[in-house]
């Protein structure tokens, strides 16, 4: 009797187990769905903001410096004084500050931003004739997705290869050759290239991006009255 019920308590105590396994494998899911779903918002308020800011502005933002520690002088703002020729650096960090946005993904990091340099000049300010100088694929070498955009913004995932944190410190780069595309080099004012990757999530890459449209930004530019 008692080899019984020692039986059936460990038959219980392993359904225990496995229930309270696969109902925390459904929860740290759903967080992730969460996060991820969170961040694709912030990815899109990121973009509506750079192009209400060129509506404003009659030109887009200059990077924020990405290794400026949150809280101090630099953190989130376009560096001043705005050059007539367009940003010293065209690669950083979104200037959230600047455009009046949250500063990090859902998973804690900065977001990478690229910016086309005619993009950002005040004397002349970019025309209808004007082209973006980035590319986006679907791989190294890949299919194009986008041509010609104006700017980038990249969310660089749960395991946040590349980012630059709120403490100005960039995290350990990884190995996947697409994520790599993404990336700052370590200084975070420049990028390896102009090409970005966008595709499906795999267990080595977890980039979210977004862009600036060359023809949405035109558009949008000409309905305010701010391009002939």
């Amino acid at each position: 009797m008692r080899q019984q019920r020692g039986m059936a308590l460990m038959v219980m105590l392993m359904v225990v187990g496995v229930l309270g396994a696969f109902f925390a494998l459904r929860s740290f899911n759903g967080m992730k769905v969460a996060r991820d779903t969170s961040t694709q918002t912030t990815l899109a308020q990121a973009r509506d903001a750079l192009m209400g800011f060129a509506i404003v502005n009659g030109r887009l933002p200059c990077p924020a410096p990405a290794t400026a520690v949150t809280g101090t002088v630099l953190a989130g703002l376009e560096p001043t004084p705005i050059l007539a020729a367009g940003c010293a650096n065209l690669a950083g960090v979104l200037p959230w500050a600047t455009l009046g946005i949250h500063e990090t993904d859902a998973w804690g990091n900065r977001l990478t931003y690229r910016v086309t340099s005619a993009f950002t000049k005040t004397t002349p300010p970019f025309s209808l004739t004007d082209l973006g100088d980035m590319t986006v694929r679907d791989t190294v070498g890949g299919a194009t997705l986008a041509s010609s955009a104006p700017a980038v913004i990249v969310s660089h995932g749960k395991n946040g290869n590349g980012a630059f944190t709120p403490q100005g410190v960039q995290l350990t780069v990884g190995a996947d050759a697409d994520e790599l595309e993404n990336q700052l080099t370590p200084a975070g004012t420049a990028t390896a290239n102009t090409v970005f990757i966008s595709k499906i999530l795999t267990p080595t890459f977890d980039d979210s991006m977004t862009w600036v449209a060359l023809d949405v930004l035109m558009a949008r530019m000409t309905l305010a009255d701010k391009l002939p």
